[in-house]
C-alpha cells in the first residue's frame, strides 16, 4: 500500500474548512433600522410581511446591512409576538396599542434580541434600542424605551446582569 499523501489541493482545504462569517456591528444596525421601519410599515398597513420585505429589498439600498438579520427581525418578531409583548407589558403601565408605532416596535425588536438571541449581549440591545428610539422616535421617547428593555432585561437576563456586576 501506498503512503497517503501529505499535500491536500488547496481547493479543496477552501471548500472543506469554511470560518463562519462574522458579522459587523454596523451591518448589524443598519439591519435593525430597516426592520424597525419595516414593522413599522406593517404596523400601520394591511400590507403582508412578504410584500414589505420585497419592497424594502428592491427600494433600498443593500450595501454594509446584514439582510439575513433584517429578515429574521421582520419575521420572527411578528411569529412570536404575543411573547413579546407579555414580556413587554409586564413593564408598562399603557397598553402596547397606545405606545408610539415607531417605539413600540422598537421594543418589538429589542424584546425579541432580549428573549431569542441570546448570543447578543444584553448592555448592546439597550443601547442599539435607545439609539433606535433617539433617531427614529418622539424627543423624550429613548427615556421610556431605555426604561422598559432595561427592565426586561432584568426579568429575562438575570444570570448575564448579575455576572456583568461583579
Amino acid at each position: 500500500m501506498s503512503e497517503p499523501s501529505s499535500k491536500v489541493p488547496l481547493m479543496h482545504t477552501k471548500t472543506a474548512i469554511k470560518k463562519p462569517k462574522k458579522f459587523s456591528p454596523l451591518a448589524r444596525k443598519k439591519a435593525r433600522q430597516r426592520a424597525l421601519q419595516a414593522l413599522y410599515q406593517w404596523q400601520m398597513s394591511d400590507n403582508t410581511l412578504s410584500d414589505i420585505e420585497t419592497q424594502f429589498l428592491q427600494d433600498n439600498e443593500w450595501k454594509k446591512v446584514d439582510v439575513s438579520y433584517f429578515g429574521e427581525l421582520l419575521h420572527g418578531i411578528p411569529k412570536h409576538l404575543s411573547q413579546l409583548d407579555e414580556a413587554l407589558q409586564q413593564h408598562m403601565t399603557r397598553s402596547m396599542d397606545s405606545i408610539d408605532p415607531i417605539e413600540r416596535a422598537i421594543l418589538r425588536i429589542a424584546a425579541f434580541e432580549l428573549l431569542e438571541r441570546l448570543e447578543i449581549p444584553y448592555k448592546v440591545i439597550i443601547n442599539e434600542s435607545v439609539d433606535l428610539a433617539k433617531m427614529f422616535g418622539a424627543t423624550d421617547g429613548h427615556k421610556f424605551v431605555n426604561g422598559v428593555v432595561d427592565k426586561v432585561s432584568i426579568d429575562h437576563r438575570p444570570h448575564e446582569i448579575q455576572k456583568q456586576s461583579r
